[in-house]
């Protein structure tokens, strides 16, 4: 069953955090206090393009960082091995169970197959999946409404733009980023009654291809976007998303980030002025509030879900210049309230 968690009390406000990861492979643990199996805590796996890609990936690690100092325990966080196969995945969950680690995280819905076969060997283990559905008594499910905040960029677009062209840039062609574009579509069709055309991208069919994590892809696309005159590029597409935020700057066009407020990223900081807002989706919040439960000794399981209305995703105004582009500010608050109160029902295809 289909539930909103009490967990979002406790989520929000950690996709503000300073993310202070950086690009680096391997596994990393934090000792917070002696080696004994219970003073294990939570431990991450991170999706394609791992910690250090300033969005997806360094959310998570923000609500690792934040368990950790708060609950003063045994932290790890795993880097994803190149070509790897769901049997390597279901071999790094188990072994961070087999550790003691609780909650295991698997970070994105590639691990969905992984966790689905490595859960009930470990029915005392809490495990978490970020983007997909996983059936377990011991398995918590973080979802997202991530089609409302693409809506909220989609207003912010249909507002800040000047050619009537916009761009979107999507990863990998799969249902998840499908969401992004239809409710980022829908905002822009919604805001300009028609007026404004959207140019969409795909970079990859598959994830192994690299669509979420090649910025040189991500790059390439945003340049012929805006070669059509699009003059503000929204990308959901992970690591690869900084080659579409440095080609706009590049352009002196806006970028619309995705996940985490890229505004704030210290390695987006040479381009941060054209990025206009981020669609929020707080990924920390959801791993922090993971972690929580289970050291309250209240683990959560099933599908919970993040929506605007106990603000798991929404909109950053980070930006200055958010607030000086004419009617934006008033459209995003506006469009806020029609989605909260259901007079605005957001497309997720």
């Amino acid at each position: 069953m289909r539930r909103i968690s009490k967990l979002t009390r406790v989520a929000v406000g950690v996709a503000s955090l300073g993310l202070v990861a950086t690009a680096c492979g391997g596994t990393s643990s934090e000792n917070g206090g002696s080696d004994t199996k219970d003073d294990k805590g939570l431990a991450i796996a991170y999706d394609i393009g791992g910690k250090g890609d300033q969005s997806f990936n360094d959310a998570a690690y923000a609500g690792l960082t934040k368990a950790k100092d708060e609950f003063g325990y045994k932290t790890a966080d795993i880097e994803p091995t190149e070509g790897e196969t769901d049997a390597d995945k279901e071999q790094r969950l188990a072994s961070l169970a087999k550790q003691g680690y609780n909650p295991v995280v698997g970070v994105g819905f590639a691990y969905a197959p992984a966790m689905k076969a490595v859960a009930s060997k470990y029915p005392d283990t809490t495990f978490g999946i970020v983007d997909s559905v996983v059936e377990g008594k011991n398995v918590a499910s973080l979802v997202f409404a991530e089609e409302q905040a693409s809506y909220l960029a989609g207003v912010a677009a249909a507002k800040a733009t000047k050619s009537n062209t916009v761009g979107f840039v999507g990863g990998v062609d799969i249902p998840l980023i499908h969401k992004f574009e239809a409710g980022y579509k829908q905002g822009v069709e919604d805001t300009s009654g028609g007026k404004v055309k959207v140019i969409s991208q795909y970079l990859t069919q598959t994830a192994e291809e690299g669509g979420f994590s090649s910025p040189d892809k991500g790059k390439a696309a945003a340049e012929g976007q805006i070669e059509k005159k699009a003059d503000v590029v929204y990308q959901a597409a992970g690591l690869s998303g900084q080659g579409v935020i440095e080609a706009a700057a590049k352009a002196k066009v806006w970028a619309i980030g995705v996940d985490s407020d890229q505004y704030k990223q210290a390695a987006l900081a040479p381009y941060k002025q054209y990025i206009l807002t981020s669609a929020l989706k707080d990924v920390g919040g959801a791993v922090y509030a993971l972690a929580k439960s289970v050291h309250d000794d209240k683990p959560l399981a099933g599908i919970q879900t993040f929506d605007l209305k106990v603000n798991g995703v929404g909109l950053s105004e980070s930006n200055p210049e958010f607030g000086k582009i004419a009617g934006l500010k008033d459209a995003v608050d506006k469009a806020k309230e029609g989605i909260t109160d259901g007079s605005i029902k957001v497309k997720t295809e």
